[in-house]
């Protein structure tokens, strides 16, 4: 017996100890036995990576981090957010890091249940990168919100802080000469990332090669202006971000030399329907852009889920998007002074598709812009932080079927006590609700919103404050926070090795 014979039996039955361990949770097992076997338990580490974000020395920015209490978590645990550039991957610091605002963190997360908050101002704030373990890191969420008073993109810009990833898909972006967008990039591990970005126009791809094999740095983050990657100039375009290796967070910071500007977060997964919640109701302009990745064109029924139920917007019951195209439709003030979200659903055959929408309030030169992307529903529990007593519209969206919804008021980052309410959201519709204020409130707090029976819920926070006459807004919205995971029970079994 050679040692190759050898080696493969030696592998064999160690592969053998290792499937027998899960022996219970393999797909021959009873599949009653199976799905009781898999328990819910909480996310034991979370990463958020936020932008750098503002240029502009006019730029006030404030961080507010959460973490929602969680049942199952252990005692201890910890959360930090410090600059991307603070430390390279051998521990040194980064020459990044000697321009930027590196020293100090921008806060000190608290204790589950208590946001705790930073500022900064300027235009030389680093991206950040977080990272929470233990009890601090279910559902951990962090909102970077930056009011800028003059000058391009002037107005309130908001992004929640994302988890890296390795695919992202922007409709919206633009390279005209009005606009200026970035698309922001941050590697929070120790090797480096290489990404491909790609455009599509309403033609199709647009011709670029300097958007590939772009290298990011370890604990770097990297601002790329799309204009600069196309000598085509065009509006309504979708940007692909495709990580060939390792990961990063990814934002688009859209801004407009008159219309202000916001970031454009990543919408979901492409899929064949979607939904796209919390359009203001004093939006005076929307317009949809949509992308099909796959080889088939598609044709969606275009609907807004109303206070009163779903309809059909005038003049645009349909959309056509032509595979590979970005496609970009004007729907106007489709809401005409009522809360409502876009629900794109196939009229045949379903095909996946990305989808955004840019809004606009305002009028003459008092307008002002934000995006809300495509996103998935709430599931289990979402939770956006960062609201204050007034200037706070929490809007949920039943399209499929009524749901009950409780949402729930942290305490005040400097006091108060938490408040909760319960909602029923109507099938088919959008209601802008009240949400709970924390009793006693002093400082921001963050609201949690849990599906208690129903259909899914689509959710998402609008942001205002007035400057100037200007109508500053930003929409984040509420996806799933995935604070739980699924962990199958394993036993030992050795007697798969006697067989």
């Amino acid at each position: 017996m050679n040692r190759t014979t050898l080696s493969l039996i030696a592998g064999t039955a160690a592969l053998a100890a290792v499937t027998g361990f899960a022996a219970l949770t393999t797909p021959d097992a009873a599949g009653a036995d199976t799905a009781k076997a898999a328990a819910q338990q909480p996310v034991e580490r979370t990463t958020l990576l936020c932008p750098a974000p503002s240029t502009s020395d006019l730029a006030e920015t404030s961080y507010t981090s959460f973490t929602p209490v969680t049942k199952g978590t252990g005692s201890s645990g910890s959360a930090e957010l410090q600059s991307a550039t603070q430390e390279s991957a051998d521990g040194t610091s980064s020459a990044k890091s000697d321009k930027k605002k590196a020293a100090k963190p921008v806060l000190t997360p608290k204790e589950p249940g208590t946001p705790a908050t930073g500022d900064t101002s300027g235009g030389d704030t680093p991206a950040l990168v977080g990272t929470a373990e233990g009890k601090s890191a279910p559902g951990w969420t962090v909102q970077e919100t930056t009011e800028v008073v003059a000058g391009m993109g002037r107005g309130l810009q908001g992004v929640n802080c994302t988890a890296p990833d390795t695919e992202f898909w922007f409709p919206g972006v633009s390279t005209t000469a009005d606009r200026t967008d970035y698309v922001h990039m941050t590697n929070p591990d120790d090797s480096a990332a290489v990404v491909d970005i790609e455009l599509y126009g309403k033609d199709g791809a647009l011709e670029s090669t300097v958007g590939e094999g772009i290298t990011v740095q370890p604990h770097s983050s990297e601002p790329i202006l799309l204009s600069t990657l196309t000598g085509e100039k065009q509006d309504g375009l979708t940007v692909h971000v495709n990580v060939r290796s390792g990961r990063v967070g990814a934002a688009v910071q859209a801004l407009d030399d008159k219309l202000g500007g916001d970031w454009l977060a990543a919408s979901t997964d492409p899929a064949g329907s979607l939904v796209l919640p919390g359009i203001p109701k004093d939006a005076t302009d929307v317009s949809l852009i949509a992308f099909t990745p796959g080889d088939a064109d598609a044709d969606l029924k275009v609907r807004l889920a109303s206070p009163s139920g779903l309809i059909t917007p005038a003049g645009h019951e349909t959309l056509h998007v032509k595979s590979g195209m970005s496609t970009a439709v004007d729907l106007g003030d489709v809401t005409r002074g009522e809360a409502g979200s876009l629900v794109l659903t196939p009229t045949d055959q379903s095909v996946p598709v990305v989808a955004a929408l840019r809004v606009i309030r305002g009028k003459g030169t008092g307008q002002e812009t934000a995006f809300i992307p495509a996103t998935s529903p709430v599931g289990t529990r979402a939770t956006v932080a960062d609201n204050s007593a007034k200037g706070t519209t929490l809007s949920l969206t039943a399209p499929n079927g009524t749901a009950k919804v409780k949402v729930t008021a942290s305490a005040g980052s400097e006091g108060g006590t938490t408040a909760t309410q319960t909602f029923t959201i109507k099938s088919g519709t959008t209601q802008d609700v009240e949400a709970p204020v924390p009793s006693g409130l002093r400082g921001t707090y963050a609201l949690t919103v849990e599906p208690v029976s129903g259909g899914p819920v689509y959710a998402a926070r609008t942001l205002a404050a007035t400057e100037d006459g200007i109508p500053g807004f930003t929409v984040q919205t509420l996806p799933d926070d995935r604070g739980t995971v699924a962990v199958p029970k394993a036993d030992e079994d050795l007697s798969v090795l006697q067989k």
